[in-house]
C-alpha cells in the first residue's frame, strides 16, 4: 500500500552528477555537438530515463560490449608482457567464444552552419535570491580524431596557446570581460573521445549576453589569426608540453596507470597507443613548425574560425526546474501504482524481499586471488634526506629520480595572526601567485612563469602534534617546479614572487575572488561526502575547526558574502591591505628550504640557495596559535542537490595514542563488512563508509550521493551494533588491515614522497614514528577493534552534519539539526 519510488545506485549517482551544474552544461553540450554518435547521450544515464531501461536491453548490450572480443588489456611493469598474455589466456580468455562484433565510434556528421542553443540547468534559489546573473555561456569546436597524436598535439598547442594562462589571449578576454563574472570550467582541450573538442565560455553571466559573448571570443581568434602570438610565447606553451613530458607523477594513482590512460584513448579507437607516449619528436616537430610566423595564424582559421561545426550554448537558471523533476517522478510512479493489478504489486513485493535477501548472503571471497599479512614488508619505504646549513640557510635535500626536474620550497613558519586575517588565509595564499610581481604587471608575470617553471603555488599546513591535537603548528609554503636547466630561473622568480608580489593590482584581484567563489560553488556536490565529513567533526580539534572555517562549508559561506562586498570598492581597497598585512607579518618569520632533484643538480641548487635566499633569521616569536575546541555539532546545510550527503562524527584519539591503530582499522573493516551493503546496495546512495582520522582525533561515518537521510544515520549507529554484537571472521580483519597498509605504503612520485617525508618531520612525524604506527597496524585483533567500538561511540557523543536540499527540511526538524542556507 506504500507510494512506489525508484531504488538505484546508479539512478542516485547520476541524480548527483546531474546537480552539479558543470555536469550539466558539459552534457548539454555534446547533445548538440554531437548530433548523430555515442556522445550524443548522457554516458552515465539520464535520471528521467534510467528507469527505463528493461533487463533485456541491459543484458544484450552487456553480451556484447563487456565481452573479451570488445576488452583491451594494458599492463605497467617489469613483467614481460608475454606471461601476462599467457596468463590472461589460460585463465580467462579460453572460456569464451569470440565475438563476430567490432564496435566503434564512427566519424560525427558535420553542422554547415553553428548552432545556436539555449537551455536551462536547476538552480534553487535561497530566499530572495536573484537568478539574473547565474547563466553560463560556452562555445564549442569539433576538431578532428584523437588517433593522430601529431593533430594531437596541434590542438593541444592552439588550446594552451589561447587559454594556458592569464597572459593567454583568450583567458585573459575571458577573465577581464564584464559579460561574466570568471572563465567557464569547461575551457581547454577535451580529447578523450573519438574526435577532439576545443571549449570556452564564461559563468555568472546574463541570457542577453549571448550575442556580445560570441563576438568577444570571435574577435580574439580573428586578432590571433591576423597578428599571431609572439614567438617566446609559442616558446612557452612547448616548454609546457616538455615538462609535462618528462615529470613522474604517481601522487594521485600510480605512474603506470596515468601512462596506461593516456594511451587508453588511442587504444580502445584502434590506434597506437605507445605512440601517444613519445611526445618528444612531436614537440621537435612543433618547435620548428613555430618559426614559421603564418603556422599559429593558420591553426586558429582552420580549427575555429572556419570550422562551422561550432555550438555556442547559454545555460540559463531555473528555479522551479528541481521542483518540476520531483512532481513529474512522484506523477510517473503514481501512474505506474495506479495500473498495478493486486497480483503485479504481491510481484513487487516479492521482488524486493528477494532482493533483499540476495544483499544480506555473503560473496564467497575464495573466487579472488588475494595477498595475506605474510606478504606485506617489514617496513615501509620512506625517502631520506640531509640537512645543511649553506650560508645562514637551513636546507633540506633529497636525492630523487626526478627524470630531469627540480623541486624547490620555501617553508616559513605561519605567525600569528588576528581573527580576521586567518579567515583570508586561503585567498591571500591562492593570490600570491596569480598578481604581479616588482615591475611586473601580473599579465607579464603569468607569461614569466610559464616560460621557466611548471607552475609556483603557495599554500598552509597547519596540523596538531602526534600526541596532542589540541596544540597545533602552522606553516607557509612557497612551491615550484621547473625543468634542471632553469633551475636559476626558477629560484628569480620565486624569490621575486615572495618578496616583491603587488597587493596593489584590484582589479585582478576582484577577478580572482570571483573566480574562486565560482569553483568553491560548484565543487560542494562533487565533494559533498568529504565537505560533510570536515563540518562533523569541526568541533573535534582547532586543526580540524580552522579546516571548515577556511576551505569546508563554512568557507564556501564566507566567501560568497565577502565576493559580494567587493562590488564596493572601499571593500576591495581593505581587502588587498589586508592581504598586504598577512605578507608583511609571513616575510618577518623564520624559513627554510627544501630541494629535491637527481644528484647531478644538487651542487647548482645549493649555489642558488646562496646567491638568491638571504636567509630571514625571523624577526617574530609569535607563532600561529588557535584556542583548543571541544564542542558538538548538529548541523545541515540547505543548497541546491537531488541528492544528499551525510557524515556522522565522534571524537577518538591521537595517532600515539594505543586505540589509533585499532581506530584506522575500524574503519575498513565497518564499510567492508556493513556500510557498503547497507548504505550503497540496500540504501542505493552511491558510497558510504567511515574512516579514522588521528590528525584530528576523530572517527568520521559518511555517504555520498544518497537519497535517504535520517535512514543512513540510523544505518551508521547500527554498523556500531553490528561491529560488538556480531562474531567476525579473521578474513575480515586481515581484509580490513592490508587496506591500511595498502595506504601507508602507497607509492607517490619521486618528488612527492620526498615532500610528503619532509614536511611529516616538520609536524612530528618522524620515520620512527610512522613505523610505529604501521606495526600496530599490523597486530590490531578482533578484540580491539570491539573494545575501541564500545569505548569511543557513545551516542551522546555523536556529531551530525549532512548537506541537503529544501525538500528535505521536514526531516531536518525531527532530526533537531541546526539549519543552515549555503
Amino acid at each position: 500500500d506504500s507510494d512506489l519510488v525508484f531504488k538505484g545506485v546508479v539512478f542516485n549517482e547520476m541524480k548527483g552528477a546531474m546537480s552539479s551544474v558543470t555536469s550539466v552544461l558539459w552534457n548539454k553540450l555534446c547533445e548538440h555537438l554531437f548530433p548523430t554518435s555515442t556522445y550524443h547521450y548522457n554516458s552515465g544515464g539520464d535520471p528521467r530515463h534510467i528507469p527505463d531501461l528493461s533487463y533485456e536491453q541491459l543484458q544484450a548490450f552487456y553480451r556484447s560490449h563487456y565481452h573479451p572480443s570488445n576488452a583491451i588489456f594494458m599492463t605497467f611493469g617489469d613483467i614481460p608482457a608475454s606471461e601476462h598474455q599467457q596468463k590472461f589466456e589460460e585463465q580467462a580468455l579460453s572460456q569464451f567464444d569470440k565475438l563476430d562484433v567490432k564496435i566503434a565510434v564512427k566519424p560525427e556528421k558535420r553542422y554547415l552552419a553553428p548552432v545556436i542553443v539555449e537551455e536551462a540547468y536547476a538552480y534553487d534559489a535561497v530566499g530572495e535570491e536573484s537568478t539574473e546573473d547565474k547563466t553560463h555561456h560556452v562555445m564549442s569546436w569539433l576538431l578532428g580524431p584523437c588517433t593522430s597524436l601529431d593533430d594531437m598535439m596541434k590542438a593541444n598547442l592552439l588550446s594552451q596557446v589561447l587559454l594556458d594562462n592569464s597572459s593567454s589571449p583568450l583567458r585573459r578576454a575571458l577573465e577581464r570581460t564584464e559579460l561574466g563574472a570568471a572563465p567557464s570550467p569547461l575551457c581547454g582541450l577535451e580529447d578523450s573521445n573519438y574526435e577532439m573538442c576545443f571549449l570556452c565560455g564564461i559563468e555568472g553571466s546574463k541570457v542577453e549576453n549571448a550575442q556580445a559573448f560570441e563576438k568577444l571570443v570571435l574577435d580574439v581568434l580573428e586578432d590571433v589569426a591576423e597578428n599571431g602570438i609572439p614567438h617566446e610565447k609559442l616558446e612557452a606553451v612547448l616548454h609546457q608540453l616538455e615538462l609535462s613530458q618528462r615529470e613522474v607523477g604517481g601522487d594521485h594513482y600510480p605512474f603506470g596507470l596515468q601512462l596506461i590512460l593516456n594511451g587508453l584513448t588511442a587504444a580502445i579507437h584502434r590506434s597506437d597507443p605507445v605512440s601517444l607516449l613519445n611526445l618528444d619528436p612531436v614537440i621537435d616537430s612543433l618547435r620548428e613548425s613555430i618559426k614559421d610566423p603564418e603556422f599559429i595564424k593558420r591553426l586558429v582559421r582552420k580549427n575555429l574560425l572556419e570550422n562551422q561545426h561550432r555550438v555556442c550554448l547559454t545555460m540559463k537558471p531555473d528555479a522551479e526546474l528541481s521542483k518540476n523533476k520531483e512532481q513529474a517522478e512522484a506523477e510517473k510512479l503514481a501512474a505506474i501504482k495506479a495500473g498495478l493489478s493486486e497480483e503485479q504489486k504481491q510481484q513487487i513485493v516479492d521482488q524486493a524481499a528477494a532482493l533483499q535477501a540476495r544483499q544480506n548472503e555473503e560473496d564467497d571471497p575464495g573466487v579472488l586471488p588475494k595477498v595475506g599479512l605474510e606478504d606485506v614488508p617489514a617496513e615501509m619505504n620512506i625517502p631520506t634526506g640531509t640537512d645543511c646549513a649553506i650560508g645562514s640557510a637551513n636546507v633540506a635535500v633529497y636525492e630523487q629520480g626526478t627524470n630531469g626536474l627540480i623541486y624547490q620550497q620555501v617553508i616559513i613558519d605561519l605567525p600569528e595572526l588576528d581573527d580576521e586575517l586567518v579567515d583570508l588565509l586561503p585567498y591571500y595564499t591562492s593570490c600570491l601567485t596569480e598578481l604581479g610581481c616588482g615591475d611586473r604587471d601580473y599579465l607579464q608575470t603569468q607569461a614569466w612563469q610559464s616560460s621557466v617553471s611548471g607552475g609556483i603555488n603557495a599554500y598552509t599546513s597547519v596540523r596538531g602534534a602526534v600526541d596532542d591535537v589540541q596544540a597545533i603548528k602552522g606553516l607557509f609554503v612557497l612551491s615550484g617546479k621547473a625543468l634542471a636547466r632553469n633551475h636559476q630561473q626558477l629560484n628569480e622568480l620565486m624569490q621575486e614572487t615572495l618578496e616583491k608580489v603587488r597587493f596593489d593590482e584590484q582589479d585582478r584581484i576582484r577577478e580572482l575572488m570571483a573566480q574562486k567563489r565560482a569553483r568553491r560553488e560548484q565543487s560542494i556536490t562533487g565533494s559533498g561526502h568529504s565537505l560533510a565529513m570536515t563540518a562533523a567533526s569541526s568541533g573535534m580539534s582547532p586543526a580540524a575547526a580552522l579546516s571548515h572555517r577556511l576551505s569546508g562549508l563554512q568557507g564556501v559561506k564566507f566567501l560568497k558574502q565577502l565576493d559580494d562586498s567587493l562590488d564596493d570598492s572601499e571593500n576591495l581597497d581593505a581587502l588587498c591591505k589586508k592581504f598586504e598585512s598577512i605578507h608583511q607579518q609571513v616575510l618577518k618569520a623564520p624559513r627554510r628550504y627544501l630541494m629535491i632533484s637527481e644528484k647531478a643538480t644538487q651542487d647548482a641548487l645549493q649555489n642558488d640557495i646562496e646567491n638568491f635566499w638571504q636567509n630571514n633569521p625571523g624577526s617574530t616569536d609569535k607563532f600561529f596559535s588557535l584556542p583548543e575546541i571541544d564542542s558538538q555539532v548538529k548541523q545541515a546545510w540547505i543548497t541546491s542537490t537531488q541528492v544528499n550527503f551525510c557524515a556522522k562524527s565522534y571524537p577518538t584519539v591521537n595517532v600515539e595514542h594505543e586505540d589509533a591503530a585499532a581506530l584506522t582499522v575500524l574503519g575498513g573493516f565497518l564499510r567492508n563488512g556493513f556500510l557498503h551493503r547497507a548504505i550503497r546496495e540496500q540504501g542505493g546512495a552511491y558510497g558510504g563508509g567511515a574512516s579514522h582520522e588521528p590528525a584530528n582525533a576523530c572517527f568520521r561515518f559518511y555517504s555520498y550521493r544518497d537519497p535517504r537521510l535520517a535512514e543512513t544515520l540510523d544505518d551508521f549507529d547500527q554498523a556500531i551494533k553490528w561491529l560488538v554484537e556480531q562474531d567476525h571472521e579473521e578474513r575480515q580483519l586481515e581484509e580490513a588491515i592490508l587496506g591500511v597498509i595498502g595506504s601507508l605504503d602507497k607509492p607517490g612520485s619521486p618528488a612527492g614522497e620526498a615532500k610528503q617525508a619532509y614536511h611529516n618531520i616538520l609536524f612530528g612525524r618522524t620515520a620512527e614514528q610512522r613505523q610505529r604506527f604501521r606495526q600496530r597496524i599490523l597486530k590490531v585483533s578482533l578484540d580491539d577493534l570491539k573494545r575501541v567500538g564500545e569505548t569511543y561511540f557513545k551516542p551522546e557523543k555523536a556529531s551530525i552534519a549532512v548537506i541537503t536540499s529544501h525538500a528535505m527540511e521536514d526531516t531536518v526538524k525531527q532530526l533537531a539539526l541546526e539549519t543552515i542556507q549555503l
